[in-house]
């Protein structure tokens, strides 16, 4: 029998994702390690590597497929000494059970028989059950015809999307009896109604991506006991540090977001109590310094890790978080490098916030949320003065770190930028 192809589960979280394209052709000799496919998953795409030999003989999932659930089946290959033959077989054999999920086999070597409305109308007596591919439904559904009035040309009957693509160029729809008028649904590719209150409006799909964050940031704010601290910070010598270094060499350019990357981790060696996470059965503490570092992408927020970085300088820092970067708002990151970290650092201040409060990051303890540095008037030896200063908001998981520790992890932080030439021995 032809070895399976299973849409793959590319990280924790992927319950389903888009086949964004085939690199491998029906016929193309693969060996194990070569690229199959593009996988787009809840954060990135991620290349889909085969780990079998053989001929690709059959792809059973196109191009452009969206939500296909992991463990589905998405193509068969040929092991040696296999023939198309064994591609038919494997078609007679239906839908095959991959743990608890039917993964219906498209029919490779059937011809379809030609279809019409008059074939077809009577196709499938009423209270039979239909079997047809997902891929089969979803036209069907969106061309508005019923599978009912299909006859199927796949194994044992089963209708494919050959059958329904030749029911909509010949003109069948679905019948006017089906329903009363007053109660039919609206299309899928219909637009969207004018409400008739409010404004009108146009709808977006959700992605992977947003469905996850939306799920996991809920549970986080039900499920996790917050609390926030909050201090000011002066800026002007870490600026003055910045533009001397940035001024001595060509090979890096320092962001203010660099110095705050290296002074968390300095804190986080000096509190380690705060690099810690809650489970069900103990506190977690973290023997290694791996920050997340929230990044905005068009698909949503993603938080690529800056591993060890307690034992990196700022020049490293600063190259390392601009390649993670470019590959999360690319869509390229691999799953070690956005999945884990101890604690997360959000910097809206580039956008000019002054202050605001994150929402913790499962299953880490804490998040920074660091504001925009900014001219405000401060009281230095009783006499008024202007100094830059900028608001950091901590949010702690409370099951985790108590007050004391996130108030002592704070002041490490702050006596770091406001002092950085520490942050350089």
């Amino acid at each position: 029998m032809p070895i399976q192809i299973l849409m793959p589960a590319l990280s924790p979280t992927m319950a389903e994702g888009n086949l964004a394209r085939w690199l491998k052709k029906e016929g193309d000799t693969v060996k194990a390690g070569d690229v199959l496919a593009e996988i787009e998953t809840d954060k990135a795409t991620m290349e889909f590597e085969a780990t079998d030999e053989g001929i690709l003989g059959k792809i059973l999932v196109p191009d452009g497929t969206q939500g296909v659930k992991v463990n589905q089946l998405i193509g068969l290959i040929l092991e040696e000494g296999e023939d198309a033959s064994a591609l038919t077989a494997a078609g007679a054999a239906g839908a095959v059970n991959l743990g608890g999920v039917a993964a219906p086999v498209t029919p490779v070597a059937t011809k379809p028989t030609p279809v019409t409305a008059a074939a077809t109308a009577t196709a499938t007596a009423p209270g039979t059950r239909i079997f047809a591919t997902p891929l089969a439904k979803r036209i069907a559904k969106d061309a508005g015809i019923e599978l009912a009035q299909l006859a199927g040309s796949g194994p044992h009957g089963r209708i494919v999307k050959h059958d329904v693509e030749q029911a909509i160029s010949s003109g069948v729809t679905k019948p006017a009896a089906a329903a009363p008028v007053a109660a039919a649904a609206p299309a899928k590719a219909a637009p969207a109604p004018v409400p008739e209150f409010g404004p009108a409006y146009t709808e977006v799909p959700l992605t992977s991506m947003r469905k996850v964050i939306a799920k996991r940031l809920t549970e986080a704010k039900q499920t996790v006991p917050h609390f926030y601290l909050t201090v000011d910070i002066e800026l002007d010598k870490l600026l003055a540090l910045r533009a001397d270094l940035n001024g001595r060499s060509d090979a890096y350019k320092l962001s203010v977001n660099d110095f705050i990357i290296r002074a968390v981790a300095l804190g986080l060696k000096k509190v380690p109590a705060a690099n810690a996470s809650f489970t069900e059965t103990a506190i977690r503490l973290y023997t290694d310094v791996d920050i997340s570092v929230a990044v905005a992408t068009p698909a949503g927020l993603i938080t690529p890790i800056i591993k060890h970085a307690d034992q990196k300088g700022l020049a490293a820092i600063s190259g390392e978080m601009k390649t993670l970067a470019v590959k999360a708002r690319d869509g390229k990151l691999k799953p070690e490098e956005f999945q884990g970290g101890g604690f997360t650092i959000s910097n809206l201040g580039m956008f000019g916030v002054r202050d605001f409060a994150a929402i913790i990051n499962p299953p880490q303890g804490c998040i920074l949320a660091v504001g925009a540095g900014e001219q405000r008037a401060v009281v230095k030896d009783n006499a008024l003065a202007i100094a830059t200063v900028m608001s950091c908001t901590l949010s702690v998981d409370h099951r985790v770190v108590d007050g004391a520790i996130g108030a002592e992890f704070l002041a490490a932080f702050k006596k770091l930028i406001e002092e950085p030439l520490t942050m350089l021995l």
